[in-house]
C-alpha cells in the first residue's frame, strides 16, 4: 500500500480526523471513480450523484473495509455497484414502449463533447447496447486496464468468468461498430 492510502487509513479510522480523510479520500480517486462511473451510466448528472453516493457508501461503512484490498479497489467496486443498481432502476423506470438502450445510445450523442470524433461517439453507444456486468467489465479493462484479478475483486467474479464476459462484451461492441459506421 502506498503512503498515500496510509494516511488515509489513519485519518478515517480516527473519529477525530475522519472528515480529513474523507477529503484526502475524495482527492485521491474521484476523477478516476468519475469517469468510471460516467462511462457507465452517460450522463454528467448522473455520475455526479452516483459518485456522491460511493463517497457516503464509503464513509458510512469505512469500519467494514478489511484492509485486504487496495483502497480504490474497494471505492470501485462501490462505484460499480452504485452505477448497475442505477442502470437497473432506469430500466425498470422506463416506459413499456421505450427502450432503454436506445435512450442511452441517445444521451450518448447529447453528452458527446463538440469535437468528439464519429467513431468515439459510436463506441460509446456500442457501450450502452451491453448488458450491465458486461458494460461494467468493458469499461474497466478497455478505458482504465484493469487486470483482470483486481477486476475480480471488484466484480467479486472469477477472473474466467470477466474473461468471458470481457470476450462476449468487446465481440458485441465491435460488431455494432460494424453495423453501423459508415466508410
Amino acid at each position: 500500500m502506498d503512503n498515500q492510502d496510509d494516511r488515509i487509513l489513519e485519518w478515517m479510522a480516527e473519529p477525530r480526523t475522519r472528515e480529513k480523510g474523507l477529503r484526502a479520500l475524495m482527492d485521491a480517486y474521484q476523477s478516476r471513480l468519475y469517469w468510471h462511473i460516467r462511462r457507465m451510466v452517460v450522463e454528467h448528472d448522473a455520475a455526479q450523484d452516483i459518485l456522491q453516493d460511493t463517497f457516503i457508501k464509503a464513509y458510512e461503512n469505512f469500519h467494514q473495509f478489511k484492509n485486504e484490498s487496495k483502497i480504490y479497489t474497494w471505492l470501485y467496486r462501490i462505484a460499480t455497484n452504485e452505477a448497475l443498481q442505477y442502470l437497473k432502476k432506469a430500466k425498470r423506470l422506463q416506459k413499456a414502449g421505450d427502450d432503454a438502450e436506445i435512450i442511452l445510445q441517445n444521451m450518448v450523442a447529447e453528452n458527446a463533447a463538440g469535437d468528439a470524433e464519429e467513431i468515439q461517439i459510436l463506441l460509446q453507444k456500442a457501450i450502452q447496447t451491453l448488458p450491465e456486468k458486461q458494460k461494467a467489465v468493458f469499461t474497466m479493462r478497455y478505458y482504465d486496464d484493469l487486470p483482470y484479478d483486481t477486476m475480480s475483486e471488484i466484480m467479486e467474479m472469477s477472473v474466467n468468468t470477466l474473461k468471458t464476459n470481457y470476450h462476449y462484451a468487446k465481440q458485441k461492441v465491435e460488431d455494432f461498430i460494424r453495423q453501423n459506421y459508415e466508410l
